[in-house]
This record gives C-alpha cells, structure tokens and sequence, in this order.
C-alpha cells in the first residue's frame, strides 16, 4: 500500500456507496460540499470481469479519493476485479458484504456471505494480494438478530489484510428499519486495530457529535442523510446545520442538473437520462425539514432519520419543494431546467 494511502480512512467523512444514489454527478455534488471520500456504485465482480459494468468504474477528477466498491461471491473473479478497478484509477476497493437486496443475496454475494465467514475472509485475502491500494470491507451486524456476528467477521477481515471495515449498524434482515445498533459498531472498533467507518443514522452534526463522544469511532460513511441533503457534509465539517432557503436548494437542484448534463450529454438522450435521476433524486430531497437541536435532543437515542417529517411551512416555493407528489417533482424539473426559480 502506497505511503500517501496509509491515512486514507482516518478521521474522514465519507459518501457511501450506494446503488443510483452513488451516481457520478451527485457524487461530485457531495464532493463541492467537503464529502472527503466517495465511490462507484456496486460493482458486480463477475459482470466486470466478463466486459460489463466497466461505466461504473468512471470517476471525475474532483474525486481525488475516490474508490470501487465490488460484490460477489468466488475468490478468483473478486480478485480479477479488482484488479481491473485498480488498473481503472480506483484509490482503493471496497468489498461489499453488506448488500441487503433479495436478487444479490439469493444468488449468494452481499450480505449472504455473513453467514460464511471463511468464504468472506478468503475473499478478503485474496483481493488484499492481488493490489496495491487499500482494501476497505462493508459489514452489517449479522444477517439477523440470531446471530450477530459483526465482532467476529470483523477481526477475520483485520486478520486478512483488510485496511478498514465500514459497518453498518443493522443487520440483513433490518435493512434500513429501526435505528442504528452503535454500540455493536463500538464493539467492533473496540476489537481491531484497523479503522472503523461507522454507518447509520448519520443526519445531523448533532448525531457525530454523539457518535465521536460515545464510541471510539473517529471516521463516518453517510449514505441516506446525504440523499436528503447533500450539503450534509458541510454540516459535519463545520459542526453547525445549514438551513437553505427555497432558492438555494434551487439552486443546489441546477448544480445537480450541470453536473449531470456534463456527464451524460446535453443533448436529448442526455436529457432523458438525467430526467430519470432527477425525479429520482427529488423522492428524498422533498424529506428535507430544518430541524434543530431541540428536535435532536427530544428524540433522545432514535435517529431524525427515522422520525416522521412534519408538514411544511413557508412559501409557495418552501412547499412545493416539499411535496411528495411526483406532478410537483416534474413541475420542479421544469422550473431548475429552464431556470425559473428565485435567483436564478
């Protein structure tokens, strides 16, 4: 592993990988807004080494830290992939064992490979060999309550050369219902001596805060706080909420719209294209609500995330950026496109 590598987990803040979510302009989105880590959307290994999903390997040159994550089941074609991501620009692999989805685990990848902690250590030795760059592993607790494992697997991946682990606080079964378990991620932390990236629930500066004085955990992969608002990252480095007016997150909305245009064409099928993540993105940006400190402490231990949105209040354009109905979503698309919002 290259010396400038060496640091490349400690004390950051992280975008998750995540499916559709993870696509390269909101990546570079989350980037403008101090996200220190991003990486592709799951890879699968055997497509990748057969000449599919090469496009998800792609990155920008603003992501300087950036990372493939990979999913599958057999030591020798996770090998091969990664090797190819290597040989891609990737900075370092992540290895997915954490993927909930019925399609990835029936067919044996993703989170099934928590129940087969030798396979999954086999996997992580052989990926660790056969590159140069860092090797992180994405775990869930366990695959069900009846066995959570996590402490366990996290000290075979240790023990197999993995660099960091990434550990989201809920098991297979959970996916992303009920809150985040931090105290098996402090355990898990508590038991390697490698760097653990806490996963969960991470909404607020409130919520690090929590998570930096109650576990040892100093690094933090955010995934569906950074849908919401991408600008989470500066909420986290600063240490303070940002509440945007309706014409910034406008705004924010268009430098989406640039970044993607850039990306995939500004040109019809360009347009078709980003249309899609667009309206697909707008599902969580609506969820967005300016909560405050005293909405964080009344929660106690339960996350903001998993608490219901109040209604909305404010003007015409605070509301309609609130809505959930999808004629409101192809209205907002309209109006970032042909840039008729306040501001503009």
């Amino acid at each position: 592993m290259a010396a400038e590598d060496a640091g490349l987990f400690h004390e950051v803040l992280a975008l998750s990988p995540m499916a559709q979510g993870g696509n390269l302009p909101y990546r570079r989105l989350c980037r403008s807004f101090g996200a220190q880590l991003t990486c592709s959307e799951m890879v699968l290994a055997h497509k990748l080494v057969t000449g599919g999903e090469k496009p998800l390997l792609r990155h920008h040159p603003d992501e300087d830290a950036f990372g493939v994550q990979l999913a599958g089941k057999h030591v020798d074609v996770m090998s091969e992939a990664a090797r190819m991501a290597e040989e891609a620009g990737a900075r370092f692999i992540d290895l997915n064992f954490g993927c909930p989805i019925d399609l990835i685990v029936k067919r044996g990848s993703g989170a099934a490979l928590l129940q087969r902690p030798g396979r999954l250590a086999e996997i992580v030795a052989a990926v660790r060999a056969a590159v140069a760059v860092p090797v992180s592993v994405k775990l869930r607790l366990g695959y069900n309550e009846d066995k959570l494992n996590v402490v366990d697997l996290a000290k075979r991946c240790e023990e197999a050369g993995a660099d960091a682990l990434g550990i989201h606080g809920r098991t297979r079964a959970q996916r992303y219902r009920q809150s985040a378990r931090w105290e098996l991620i402090e355990a898990s932390a508590a038991a390697v001596n490698i760097p653990v990236l806490g996963n969960g629930d991470i909404y607020t500066p409130w919520d690090v805060k929590r998570r930096r004085e109650q576990t040892r955990v100093r690094s933090f992969l955010v995934a569906r706080g950074a849908l919401v608002k991408p600008w989470i990252f500066r909420e986290l480095i600063e240490g303070e909420p940002w509440y945007p007016t309706a014409a910034e997150r406008f705004a924010i909305m268009r430098r989406f719209v640039d970044l993607a245009l850039e990306h995939f064409g500004d040109d019809e099928k360009g347009h078709g294209r980003v249309e899609r993540f667009f309206l697909w993105h707008c599902g969580f940006w609506h969820r967005y609500h300016p909560w405050t400190h005293d909405d964080f402490l009344a929660l106690g231990d339960e996350s903001l995330l998993q608490a219901r949105t109040p209604q909305a209040e404010g003007d015409a354009d605070t509301l309609l950026l609130a809505s959930p109905e999808e004629d409101d979503h192809r209205l907002i698309w309209r109006r970032v496109l042909d840039r008729d919002y306040p501001g503009a």
